[in-house]
């Protein structure tokens, strides 16, 4: 399973652009994927994304960068057949796909994609907690994250970190352990150690 994440300059897949992709694989957590890339010509760039990722539109174009293309090439290589999981990984899988789409670049990634802000509300419920103290009433990654012991994602954010992240979140959601070294000092709550 890859828990991926990627940074866009705006929420819709057919007319924004990925501006860079993070990956994780989950049963090998030492195998990573990083790329930044140019946009993609004609892309819109939504002001607010970017106040989000931290990305500026020189950034976005910068020719030493590689294009959306072979960004989109190289991770589809890298990642071959799998399920993709994350926070709300409709989205990332989405911008993931229509970029694959438009350089007709072969697409192995399965359809079933693993939502951790799912995962917290199935076990809150599990938990009998008061639904209006439920995370998904709020449905954040954010929220997910500090639910299994972790801080906010750092702004501005960064596709690897959120990755990592939310691989770090699911772990504790499904095993109630943690997955990197780096996050060890931020205990598990007890209430995903026990797992009924």
């Amino acid at each position: 399973m890859l828990v991926i994440d990627c940074e866009t300059t705006g929420t819709y897949y057919k007319r924004h652009s990925i501006a860079s992709i993070g990956a994780v694989d989950f049963d090998h957590p030492d195998r990573q994927f990083y790329r930044e890339c140019q946009i993609y010509e004609g892309a819109q760039i939504d002001h607010q994304a970017l106040d989000v990722n931290g990305f500026t539109r020189d950034s976005l174009t910068d020719p030493r960068k590689p294009s959306l293309e072979d960004a989109v090439r190289e991770f589809c290589t890298w990642a071959g057949v799998d399920v993709t999981a994350g926070g709300n990984p409709d989205f990332d899988w989405k911008f993931l796909r229509e970029s694959a789409k438009k350089y007709n670049i072969p697409w192995q990634l399965a359809r079933v994609a693993i939502d951790i802000i799912s995962l917290c509300y199935g076990h809150q419920l599990k938990r009998r907690v008061p639904k209006e103290d439920m995370v998904a009433k709020r449905a954040t990654v954010d929220e997910t994250l500090h639910y299994a012991g972790l801080p906010t994602e750092p702004r501005p954010h960064h596709a690897l970190t959120g990755a990592k992240m939310e691989a770090e979140a699911l772990s504790r959601l499904v095993s109630g352990k943690g997955l990197f070294e780096e996050y060890k000092q931020l205990l598990v709550p007890e209430y995903l150690r026990t797992l009924p």
